[in-house]
């Protein structure tokens, strides 16, 4: 089992595929590794979704993750705490992994312990980078094209702030009012009609 603790800002794309591609490659940005995200949302059964919303319905989330690499497979549950602002602002965040060896055994025992599945999320991504900043193009199946940026401990985008400005800087085609996409809250809303 691990945990990690880092920031990250997700914006989105108001460009083609292709128009953000040419963009990052005039700008001397690499093309890195490529793989697919997989993932599926469990919440327990007693949650009356007509009565709380999407974000309190996800904070109570797991998620069982497959993500495969060109070289490899990897299978995860994930249980991710956000700590989420009045304004939308990902103030802090974290999560917990355990690796697992087959999907299908860990949606069957939480369907046993009073899960159910709510949604599955489908992305390809693409890493891009420069001077080892790294930049994940997020095409998610149905949805946004999406950039996504971590915040580095010990390094020049250690915080949400400093990333903000290197995006400011890039001068990039994404919608500026909104450094904090969230994707599954998003996904969900249109699930439930909201």
């Amino acid at each position: 089992m691990s945990s990690k603790e880092n920031n990250e800002v997700t914006i989105k794309v108001i460009s083609t595929k292709k128009e953000l591609i040419k963009i990052l490659t005039d700008k001397k940005f690499k093309r890195g590794r490529k793989f697919s995200i997989d993932d599926y949302y469990f919440i327990p059964n007693d949650i009356d979704k007509d009565k709380i919303s999407a974000r309190e319905i996800l904070s109570k989330a797991i998620i069982i993750r497959c993500i495969v690499y060109e070289d490899k497979i990897i299978q995860k549950i994930t249980f991710k705490r956000k700590n989420i602002d009045k304004k939308g602002n990902i103030l802090t965040q974290n999560s917990i992994n355990c690796d697992i060896t087959n999907i299908n055994d860990a949606k069957r025992l939480f369907e046993a312990i009073g899960y159910s599945e709510i949604m599955n999320i489908k992305e390809n991504d693409i890493i891009y980078y420069k001077n080892n900043f790294e930049l994940a193009l997020k095409f998610v199946k149905n949805g946004d094209l999406l950039i996504e940026i971590e915040t580095e401990k010990n390094t020049e985008w250690d915080t949400i702030d400093k990333i903000k400005k290197i995006i400011d800087e890039l001068d990039l085609p994404i919608e500026k009012n909104n450094y904090f996409v969230k994707k599954a809250e998003n996904e969900l809303n249109k699930i439930l009609k909201r």
